[in-house]
């Protein structure tokens, strides 16, 4: 019997669910704290950036569905590992560990918040273990409810439905940031309200209508947001200071205090469970895909395509939890350096957007008529270029003075890291070139050949 093929509900739903974090909260309330309504302003730059993003990715998806092959192994492994494998490691662990500490504050003082995030991710990885279908009905249900409690939120604080005191525009403190080129530095922390829009290509072989939907979902799901998270921030302006926004730890919980006291902090504690889950829910379901796709694209070992009865790839889903649950008994997570390591993995990220961008451009100049090729959207490459740009100008104002130094440090030191491996895995094991480009038949063969035969062992059984 087939499994039910998902709807561009579900698509939208994975999008928006890595996306929609509690670390996403933080960055919003300190971007509202730095520039207050400003902020909004570069929001909107990285939305039309990722938009253009997502016609690469669904060209590139649509030319080479399995690999990044344009540019040739070395930086296809490269780039998948540094930003959907290591970048997700940290910032999932960083997800649970705020989860557990909010949970404890608010609900289960009695309980350490080790254990409540350790909890939640063995919970989460048995959901996973059972298949996409169940990955997929919690994944909507989760998402529906957090973004129906943001919303909520949102039109409460933005028209000034709240119990607690209004702070007049009058009243309001001055941004630390302003004017254009103030705003445009600020893009690099509203990058990552909106990180991640590509996981949904993994599940595209479990889709319905996966050309359509897989492009859409993306364009779909950062509207969404940015129409939540602008209302949120004007929200948070309208009963927090941009000093307190600025200063806290946690602007999330203050802002939900001083908007509907104790019964807004309970809700914040639960939009936090809701945006854990979902952030986790998503990595592990994921993550462990792409690592199996690039095992059968022969990128990494060939254990990590291994599935079980279900269609999960069980050795990516250990490797995740395990690594994970470690760095949160470890105390790592909570350290105060991480959010330089985040923004590091950011860093990571944006590298490989502009890879992406050079691996479309490639390959429209290899391979003119290419099916697949969005040839409506081709515009000279235009969209693209502006792309690359952008994401060097994230790169480069990804922090200032000393902790940027410190950022480009961790961010170099894991490239080489990422390259070494490459490297070796492909010139010493596989005994190939490394930067050898693979054409388009043949990669697209190969995924042929392997669908047939998976058809042919399901029809057996």
């Amino acid at each position: 019997m087939k499994d039910k093929k998902l709807g561009l509900g579900s698509a939208i739903s994975v999008c928006v669910g890595l996306i929609v974090a509690t670390s996403c909260l933080l960055s919003l309330g300190l971007g509202m704290g730095l520039a207050g309504r400003g902020f909004i302003l570069a929001m909107f730059i990285v939305v039309i950036l990722n938009i253009l993003l997502a016609f690469s990715f669904s060209e590139l998806h649509g030319m080479m569905p399995d690999v990044e092959g344009g540019l040739g192994p070395v930086p296809s492994i490269v780039s998948n590992l540094s930003a959907y494998v290591i970048t997700n490691m940290l910032a999932g662990s960083v997800e649970l560990a705020m989860c557990g500490i909010v949970l404890q504050e608010t609900f289960l003082p009695q309980v350490p918040a080790v254990v409540i995030s350790l909890l939640i991710l063995f919970l989460l990885a048995f959901v996973n273990y059972l298949g996409v279908n169940i990955f997929a009905r919690i994944q909507n249900l989760v998402v529906v409810l957090l973004i129906g409690s943001l919303v909520l939120l949102g039109i409460i604080s933005a028209f000034k439905l709240g119990t607690g005191t209004v702070i007049e525009a009058a009243s309001q403190s001055q941004p630390a940031v302003t004017g254009m080129y103030g705003i445009a530095s600020l893009t690099a922390l509203a990058f990552w309200l909106f990180i991640g829009i590509e996981f949904v290509i993994p599940i595209s072989k479990d889709l319905k209508n996966p050309k359509r939907d897989v492009p859409l979902a993306m364009i779909l799901g950062v509207l969404l947001l940015f129409v939540v998270q602008a209302l949120m921030g004007i929200g948070m302006t309208n009963y927090v200071s941009l000093e307190d926004l600025m200063s806290s730890d946690m602007p999330h919980i203050v802002f939900a205090k001083n908007l509907l006291g104790t019964p807004g902090t309970y809700w914040m504690g639960v939009v936090t469970i809701l945006a854990g889950v979902s952030t986790i829910n998503t990595v592990l379901g994921s993550v462990t895909r792409i690592l199996s796709g690039m095992a059968e694209a022969e990128m990494m070992p060939c254990f990590f395509q291994k599935k079980n009865a279900k269609g999960t790839p069980i050795a990516g889903l250990v490797m995740m939890v395990g690594v994970i649950a470690i760095v949160l008994i470890t105390g790592f997570a909570n350290s105060s350096g991480l959010t330089n390591i985040l923004l590091a993995a950011s860093c990571f990220w944006l590298a490989s957007y502009i890879l992406v961008n050079i691996t479309v451009l490639v390959l429209r100049k290899r391979y003119p008529d290419a099916k697949g090729r969005n040839k409506k959207l081709t515009l000279l490459g235009i969209p693209q270029f502006i792309c690359i740009i952008g994401d060097i100008y994230m790169i480069w104002n990804i922090a200032e003075g000393d902790a940027r130094i410190f950022i480009y440090k961790i961010f170099f030191a894991l490239l080489v890291v990422m390259a070494a491996f490459a490297m070796i895995w492909v010139k010493v094991i596989k005994r190939a070139k490394p930067f050898e480009r693979v054409s388009i038949d043949k990669v697209n063969n190969v995924k042929l050949e392997r669908e047939s035969s998976y058809s042919e062992s399901l029809q057996s059984i």
